[in-house]
């Protein structure tokens, strides 16, 4: 089994005193709980704190773990309306650490990892998930020439590339049959809706717990888990938003269902996608449960593939790799759901 929380310090200095200007070990290293991708390590050195992110190490799925692209899409981000934290170096060589990783500031703020926001008084929770809406919007909104960010994604239609990338992901992954899975691809195929030309910066897994907020007001500091940007269609990304707040709350589904909303201050769905549409100049969305139903698809793939990374041994945190595993079949079920609502 490989040990995704051990990071050779002494290696990764003597690499970053040698490349990166400024920089001064020794150092310590910590791992960051979350995530199930990427390990992600907070690096104390004597020169301030830094956040290091790496490929895991051992067999991997092809084209998965693009840390060179994580760190690509945050550097040209940094002069747009995006947040993100401020990138220092990559080191490709795989002979450092044993894989590819990247470096960048440590941010301090605050994460939120129920949607609920039970930390916050209830007139501060509204302004929270304002600040996630218009980050979304100004993510959809980047010049994608002027960022340098033209090629950073094939042409053609989004949601046939990603299905059949995510198809084969999930066979590449599956460790069992699951029918309402096999019944959504089908679905997914043969109601694949025409490209509409719109092309842009998609983030891939916008989610609240995927952001860093200041301490002291609602502003979003950084977007963190660029793993599966690319250019794409925006309406994946506030799907996914809608799909989330429709699992259950709590530490495993993370979402709003069944939560008075009103009650608690937090937007509604609808509410959510009409100030989106508002900031993008759009006066609708049709046929939306298509979208909802390629992101179930879609996250049933990533979780499919992070319990195989448990299985193999390689998985960032096995024990809770293992259960966001259990998950496949409800979310898939969620998909074929919102397929008929369409």
């Amino acid at each position: 089994m490989t040990d995704t929380s051990y990071l050779d310090t002494k290696a990764v200095d003597a690499w970053l005193n040698a490349h990166l200007e400024g920089y001064q070990g020794p150092s310590e290293a910590q791992k960051f709980a979350g995530g199930q991708s990427n390990p992600t390590f907070q690096i104390r050195a004597q020169s301030g704190a830094y956040v290091l992110r790496r490929k895991p190490p051992g067999v991997l799925l092809k084209s998965a773990h693009a840390v060179d692209r994580e760190f690509r899409v945050q550097s040209a981000l940094k002069d747009t309306e995006v947040p993100v934290a401020q990138m220092h170096i990559l080191c490709e060589d795989d002979n450092v650490i044993g894989s590819a990783f990247y470096v960048m500031d440590m941010v301090e703020g605050r994460n939120f990892d129920d949607p609920r926001l039970p930390d916050l008084a209830f007139e501060d929770r509204k302004p929270v998930i304002q600040e996630m809406n218009r980050v979304l919007a100004a993510i959809h909104d980047v010049d994608l020439v002027k960022a340098g960010l033209s090629d950073f994604g094939p042409d053609g239609n989004y949601y046939q590339r990603q299905t059949d990338r995510w198809t084969k992901q999930y066979r590449a992954s599956e460790t069992e049959t699951i029918e309402d899975m096999d019944a959504l691809m089908v679905w997914l195929e043969v109601n694949m809706p025409q490209d509409d030309g719109q092309r842009t910066l998609v983030h891939g897994d916008y989610r609240i717990d995927n952001m860093l907020f200041s301490k002291s007001s609602p502003a979003c500091l950084a977007v963190l888990d660029w793993e599966l940007s690319t250019l794409g269609h925006p309406y994946a990304d506030l799907a996914s938003v809608i799909m989330q707040w429709g699992m259950a709350p709590g530490t495993e589904g993370r979402g709003l269902a069944g939560v008075d909303r009103k009650a608690q201050g937090i937007m509604e769905d609808q509410e959510f996608i009409d100030a989106y549409c508002a900031r993008r100049g759009i006066s609708e969305i049709k046929n939306f449960g298509f979208y909802l139903a390629f992101c179930c698809f879609r996250m049933a793939g990533i979780l499919q593939g992070v319990k195989k990374r448990a299985l193999d041994g390689n998985a960032s945190n096995p024990e809770r790799a293992l259960k966001m595993g259990r998950h496949v079949p409800v979310i898939a079920k969620a998909g074929l759901k919102a397929a008929q609502s369409v």
